[in-house]
């Protein structure tokens, strides 16, 4: 198995700022949007540049595509409410407006290969192992 591997760090800025540093830019998150703000984003802009890569494969010419994401949670939970909830979107609302010189058929089968390619939905869709380590400078 030949495994890629992609870092980000951040580093607060404020109780809801950070910027974050991918090694080839940077970006606020909280000025540029909020966290939940990025992940939807991350999930829209993964279907673009999965559908791309797979249009490219396919020799499909995409003249323009509008990818809107959309999901809700119980914001109690984060507030710290006791509530039996879960602190995560419940579902996810995807709609992809594209014009390409493909029929439906076609366009139906390039969709249905994006979900199987792309990495930010496959991990959304499945449970992924986090590892989390604390490391603590102390005063």
């Amino acid at each position: 198995m030949e495994l890629s591997t992609k870092t980000v760090t951040g580093t607060r800025i404020s109780p809801k700022r950070m910027t974050i540093d991918t090694g080839e830019s940077t970006f606020t998150i909280g000025t540029d949007g909020s966290p939940l703000h990025h992940l939807l984003g991350a999930y829209a802009a993964c279907v673009n540049s999965t559908g791309s890569q797979v249009a490219r494969d396919w020799d499909i010419e995409i003249e323009s595509l509008e990818v809107s994401v959309e999901a809700s949670y119980d914001s109690r939970v984060y507030l710290g409410e006791d509530v039996d909830a879960r602190a995560g979107f419940q579902g996810f609302d995807v709609t992809i407006d594209v014009e390409a010189d493909a029929d439906r058929e076609t366009l139906e089968e390039w969709l249905a290969e994006i979900e199987r390619r792309c990495p930010v939905s496959e991990n959304i869709e499945n449970e992924t192992e986090i590892a989390v380590t604390l490391s603590v400078d102390s005063a």
